[in-house]
């Protein structure tokens, strides 16, 4: 990226690599620079890696509470088991809507049949956090296939909305609060307007080149844009980005491991029932993440 910042940017977050089961990720948020985005938590950037035959991605029975997690496939397939008895494959476009509440434990692993051929895997996971009468909720899952969420075409892109309201679309995914996540494919030269409907705004840039007054974004970053600003961004070459944000959580939360709360109490009890056995278990499968040493929070 260019040395220079945009005035309606706020913050360019330069993502953390990371492993989860195997599999690399480039973590977003939360960062130094910036911890929340609207009620998002947590971003992360899953591959894209090119996965031999055999191999796939394995990430062990664990919990969360106090969040909801959102999954958007780029490309490739993951199995998602829980505690509630879920069992359900997810495909590029469609979402998958993980609610925590009070508790849940799941596994995200690459099916028998993608392991078989192998193949490329790319996509984006996020947490919101929950509103603070929300955060105790019943857990849930729901599975939307692409085909359910809806689609704004304008000139030179196209949007899939995965989650809330923006443009005057609104998804049919369950959420806690005012939010939006939108998938966005630009064609070289298009322009596409983030608009200032939201509180709080952001993208992530997949693929390509944005431009911004005259700044060019390169891919695997976080652009945060300052708030009521509206923003174009120009596609110099073909890219794809994310869109996401939404209004402000009431007071602050804390993310620990797979855990987020407004109370450091309630994290450390989490902690204490995952270690002791007291979350539901992954009918057939016995494995499990143990939870890190919790030494500040």
């Amino acid at each position: 990226m260019s040395v220079l910042t945009p005035a309606s940017v706020d913050v360019v977050v330069v993502p953390q690599a990371r492993d989860i089961g195997g599999f690399g990720v480039r973590r977003a948020l939360p960062a130094a620079q910036k911890r929340m985005v609207g009620p998002f938590v947590f971003l992360d950037e899953m591959g894209p890696a090119d996965l031999a035959v055999g191999a796939g991605m394995d990430v062990r029975p664990h919990p969360h509470i106090g969040l909801a997690t959102l999954t958007y496939l780029l490309e490739g397939e993951i199995f998602h088991r829980d505690s509630l008895g879920s069992a359900q494959n997810i495909t590029p476009g469609a979402v998958n809507l993980m609610v925590a509440g009070r508790g849940i434990v799941h596994s995200e692993r690459s099916p028998p049949d993608f392991r078989a051929t192998g193949g490329r895997m790319a996509g984006l996971q996020c947490w919101l956090g929950l509103p603070l009468a929300a955060e105790e909720t019943d857990p849930s899952f729901d599975h939307f296939p692409r085909e359910s969420l809806p689609m704004l075409d304008g000139d030179g892109f196209s949007l899939r909305l995965a989650i809330g309201s923006l443009h005057g679309l609104r998804s049919p995914v369950k959420s806690f609060s005012p939010c939006f996540f939108a998938d966005v494919d630009l064609s070289a030269g298009a322009t596409y307007v983030l608009t200032a409907e939201h509180e709080e705004r952001a993208f992530y840039l997949v693929s390509g080149e944005i431009e911004i007054a005259g700044v060019l974004f390169a891919p695997g970053r976080l652009v945060v844009v300052r708030p009521d600003a509206e923003v174009a961004l120009r596609a110099v070459a073909k890219s794809r980005l994310v869109a996401l944000g939404g209004d402000i959580l009431e007071g602050p939360r804390f993310v620990w491991w797979n855990f987020v709360s407004s109370s450091r109490e309630r994290i450390r009890a989490a902690r204490a029932d995952w270690e002791s056995g007291k979350f539901s278990a992954i009918e057939g499968d016995p494995e499990f993440i143990p939870a890190p040493e919790l030494k500040a929070l």
